[in-house]
């Protein structure tokens, strides 16, 4: 099981990542799109890297607009997996 982060581990982290946010015990990535067709886009270019991980993104589609929020679920909050995941996102966008 993954070791969950401190919150000094978690600010060091998230300070290098931009567009992310801690909210709660997840961080949160929102992103805009021309429309509907390119936010889906963007949404299928992370089925691929979230299955190699064994790590999946909780996601919110509205029109044009996702929100992906990451968190280790069995363990309860933020690990290294959430913030590996999360430069793979930004990557991608």
């Amino acid at each position: 099981m993954a070791t969950l982060l401190s919150d000094r581990d978690i600010q060091a982290k998230l300070s290098q990542l931009s567009d992310w946010t801690l909210v709660g015990k997840t961080i949160t990535f929102t992103r805009t799109f021309k429309d509907f067709v390119a936010a889906v886009d963007f949404v299928n270019q992370l089925v691929e890297p979230a299955e190699a991980a064994g790590h999946h993104p909780d996601l919110q589609i509205s029109y044009n607009r996702v929100v992906v929020s990451l968190s280790t679920h069995d363990t309860g909050g933020l690990t290294e997996k959430d913030f590996a995941m999360a430069e793979t996102i930004s990557a991608l966008s």
